[in-house]
């Protein structure tokens, strides 16, 4: 059973939430504020995070901030802004979904499977798996440890960046456009996924590029989409 923390400001949104998904066999712990949220996070053990950006004594975007400094655990953000800027600068933090409210609890219930789905596959080591190195130059994909280096050093990636870099260093020197990227990894139909791989993609090369303005591994291919290099 998945344990996932829902932390809102408004106790009847983190209510509506708490009982769709404990129908859905999930166990839900609940918080009012970032702060709580961080503390919950640090005693129990959380497989997901739904975390409102408005809300007292500290915001969601900075309370996630905190958080992947030292969790990759899929973070899921609501908002009540609908614009571009607010969903890049959440996806940009290190969410790896974003949901504008007033939503369905339907699609968010959804959201949180295939977050859940994609991370545990993502943590998941078969036999078969765990023989694989990827690299390219200095950039080292150990998918059986699920990390990556980069000339010796740690990078951390969050569980969306991660897949994103295995799919393009699986494929080295194949161009990827950015639908082939969403349906790939987000595995539903790509609609306006300009945006949102755009920003992942920035967020990886200011990861493992030493210059991301002129990168040696992750490049893209104008008009066409992205790739990584073969060194």
């Amino acid at each position: 059973m998945s344990t996932i923390l829902v932390c809102d400001d408004d106790k009847d949104i983190v209510d509506a939430i708490d009982i769709y998904l404990t129908q859905e066999g999930y166990q839900v712990l609940k918080a009012y504020n970032g702060e709580e949220a961080i503390k919950v996070l640090k005693e129990k053990e959380v497989d997901l995070l739904i975390i409102d950006v408005m809300m007292p004594r500290l915001d969601g975007i900075r309370a996630t901030l905190k958080i992947r400094e030292e969790m990759s655990l899929p973070i899921i953000i609501l908002s009540a802004k609908s614009e571009d800027a607010d969903k890049i600068l959440g996806l940009n933090i290190g969410a790896d979904d974003y949901m504008t409210k007033p939503f369905n609890p339907l699609e968010l219930v959804a959201r949180v499977k295939s977050q859940l789905r994609r991370y545990t596959q993502l943590g998941s080591t078969s036999k078969e798996d765990s023989k694989y190195e990827f690299k390219t130059g200095g950039l080292v994909i150990r998918d059986d440890l699920k990390r990556v280096t980069v000339d010796g050093e740690t990078v951390k990636l969050t569980p969306i960046e991660y897949n994103i870099l295995l799919l393009l260093v699986k494929n080295q020197g194949k161009v990827f456009s950015i639908n082939q990227i969403y349906e790939s990894i987000w595995n539903e139909e790509a609609i306006g996924a300009d945006n949102t791989v755009a920003v992942h993609i920035r967020h990886i090369r200011e990861k493992i590029e030493i210059n991301p303005k002129e990168p040696r591994y992750l490049k893209v291919v104008w008009g066409v989409g992205y790739k990584v290099e073969k060194i």
